[in-house]
């Protein structure tokens, strides 16, 4: 989880840059007019000397303050864009920048790097997916054609459905892979009510919906990852799914059997499903934390002593 930039008051990158072309302006016409009001007091050298000196200090606070409120930010902000460009996630960033605009840039960039950053280590997660679990069906698709040739009628009837069933395995691994480039694009932001996603969701389990809070999410977006909760808690043994407003979001809870210990940290993981023997891809809490990611939510699962609690917060 990157740092996040704490907001902290600085002026304004228009004021500085306003503030310093003024300084420079105004300074000379000063320096000529106290040098017409006090002509006869100081001489020309001393006059000279004098304006000489607050050119040299105002350069100086100047120069420290676009120092400061610019230069300081941007080689900050340099530093961590190669770091990430490195693909180090430890990218050294400082807490606040000199002006608002710079720590506006700051945020941004340090988004779309966490983000990025995100979606390769998904990419690598798949790849290294695709290279163990595709290489079961292809080893027996290329074993049943090899053997084809020279089989009997009923063993030949048996090597066609070995390969029918390790092609659908392997188009349903990358029909997965789809639907999860598909929930990394952002659709609208919102704001939507349950009260009109909710008759949407399609699932074999009763949904009851208590309050209705506007959620700043498109109601398209906020229906599948709904549905992809109720379905995962149909597919697990519960009947009942409960969607309750609570502050910044919704808990989505079921009366299913809950989930073990041991998988609650990889739930969220592409590909990790304890249903795999039942047609289970392991993508549906996948696709509905990278939607709500999207949308600038998150989801989480919520400690309960019977079935299955998930907090989406916004």
């Amino acid at each position: 989880m990157p740092e996040r930039i704490r907001q902290k008051w600085r002026p304004p990158l228009a004021l500085v840059i306003g503030g310093t072309l003024a300084v420079v302006l105004c300074l000379p016409l000063l320096g000529v007019g106290y040098f017409r009001l006090a002509g006869n007091i100081l001489g020309w050298g001393e006059t000279a000397w004098l304006i000489a000196w607050m050119a040299i200090v105002a350069t100086v606070i100047l120069g420290f303050l676009l120092w400061r409120l610019v230069l300081r930010p941007v080689y900050a902000l340099t530093a961590h864009a190669n770091a990430v460009k490195e693909g180090r996630r430890d990218a050294p960033l400082p807490p606040h920048f000199g002006t608002p605009e710079i720590t506006d840039l700051a945020r941004a960039v340090q988004e779309m790097a966490a983000t990025l950053q995100d979606r390769e280590t998904g990419l690598r997660a798949y790849t290294d997916h695709v290279t163990h679990e595709l290489k079961s069906p292809l080893t027996s698709l290329i074993g049943a054609a090899e053997l084809l040739d020279g089989a009997d009628k009923a063993d030949r009837a048996q090597l066609i459905s070995t390969i029918r069933t390790s092609a659908q395995t392997m188009q349903g691994q990358l029909e997965a892979l789809r639907q999860l480039a598909v929930a990394r694009e952002p659709l609208g932001i919102g704001p939507s009510r349950l009260s009109e996603v909710v008759p949407g969701v399609r699932a074999d389990l009763t949904i009851e919906v208590n309050g209705d809070p506007a959620l700043p999410m498109d109601a398209r977006a906020l229906e599948v990852v709904l549905g992809h909760l109720a379905q995962n808690a149909a597919a697990h043994g519960a009947d009942r799914l409960v969607i309750s407003a609570a502050e910044g979001g919704v808990l989505v809870s079921d009366n299913g059997p809950g989930i073990a210990p041991g998988n609650r940290d990889r739930i969220f993981d592409p590909f990790f499903t304890t249903r795999r023997g039942a047609g289970g891809t392991g993508m549906g809490l996948a696709i509905a934390r990278t939607m709500l990611q999207a949308a600038g939510g998150k989801i989480s699962l919520i400690a309960s002593d019977t079935g299955a609690v998930f907090k989406i917060d916004f």
